[in-house]
């Protein structure tokens, strides 16, 4: 029993220091190791992050790290990559503290996620004239799909198409390139995303459906328990303040919804 009991008040712990406003030093401890909040921010996906020609970030995950480095009472430092794949590659290279990342099963057996805070349907663009209308047209033989390079997606499209085949390049900008330019079948990528390279390829059209629903969560590096408990009890209680939903909304992004 005491096994049981001890996990079960550790949590209630936290999500009291979460809603109260108080950080328990373990937490503080593996959330800011050195004294600041570094948050790993992706410029990557602009549904999230974006980058302005003064150099400064914006958007729905600078609003969320602004308010956790709050929380907890200490600096935010954001550390920048250019793709996911590199923030989650770096996990173990203690250069980040926390993340805002794809929730995908390879990641995590060295990342600790939270529940879901975020959800954007992923699917297909084609080329003018294509004879693929729909998600499920694309896994046939002779179909090259475009898929950038570790993204969130990219393992599971990796594990569930059986005759398409995939090519890869680093980053939306350079995939959608090798596309268009490689005239290619398909381009993969969260929906919101296809609609802008849509617009710079006239007569492309993304299909109808979807292959996935991809999840966004809060990452820290899975040894750090602590840290994670809290990590989950702080989206728990974003989501439920509205404070992810209004913060898309000021932002005004298109495409991505918080978990309700």
């Amino acid at each position: 029993m005491l096994r049981i009991v001890v996990p079960l008040l550790a949590a209630a712990l936290v999500t009291s220091c979460v809603s109260s406003g108080g950080v328990a030093p373990e937490v503080r401890a593996q959330l800011a190791p050195t004294g600041e909040l570094r948050a790993g921010m992706n410029t990557g996906n602009t549904l999230f992050t974006t980058k302005q020609a003064s150099g400064e970030l914006q958007g729905v995950s600078v609003d969320i790290m602004t308010e956790l480095a709050r929380r907890l009472g200490v600096p935010l430092k954001m550390v920048v990559y250019a793709t996911p794949g590199e923030v989650a590659d770096d996990v173990a290279a203690d250069k980040w503290d926390v993340a805002i990342l794809a929730i995908e099963q390879t990641r995590a057996e060295k990342i600790a996620f939270t529940p879901p805070m975020t959800q954007i349907e992923a699917s297909y663009l084609v080329p003018p004239g294509s004879k693929l209308k729909r998600v499920e047209d694309i896994d046939a033989p002779g179909v090259r799909v475009a898929v950038a390079e570790k993204a969130g997606y990219d393992p599971v499209l990796t594990r569930s198409l059986k005759h398409a085949k995939l090519q890869r390049a680093k980053g939306q900008d350079a995939t959608f390139e090798m596309f268009r330019d490689g005239k290619l079948d398909a381009m993969a990528g969260l929906k919101p995303m296809l609609l802008n390279f849509q617009q710079k390829y006239p007569g492309s059209q993304v299909v109808e459906g979807r292959f996935m629903t991809v999840t966004h969560g809060l990452g820290t590096p899975r040894a750090r328990t602590a840290a994670a408990e809290y990590l989950k009890a702080f989206v728990e209680d974003m989501n439920a303040s509205g404070f992810i939903a209004r913060s898309i909304e000021r932002n005004q992004v298109q495409g991505l919804s918080a978990i309700k």
